[in-house]
């Protein structure tokens, strides 16, 4: 099932260094968690602070969008939580 990404929000979590946001399918919501690194590899030069890592997001979000949705699809999961890595972009 191709997930819906219906809510624009997402927020930068400094603890786990990463932005979080979510997918939906049908009416469950799927959180994922991108890693800092890996927004890194996605703007080589960005801002390593919180705007930095939400600016790289939003240029990037429909690839992360894309690779969140091939990672749910494969059932990746080890919990109700999807941690996308640098390697998965």
């Amino acid at each position: 099932m191709k997930l819906s990404f219906s809510n624009p929000c997402r927020s930068y979590d400094a603890t786990r260094e990463c932005v979080r946001f979510s997918g939906y399918a049908n009416i469950m919501e799927v959180e994922f968690f991108v890693e800092a690194e890996a927004l890194t590899k996605l703007s080589p030069t960005l801002d390593p602070a919180e705007s930095g890592y939400l600016q790289s997001f939003d240029a990037a979000r429909e690839h992360i969008y894309a690779v969140a949705d091939k990672a749910y699809v494969k059932g990746r999961k080890g919990s109700t939580v999807y941690v996308l890595k640098a390697g998965d972009f």
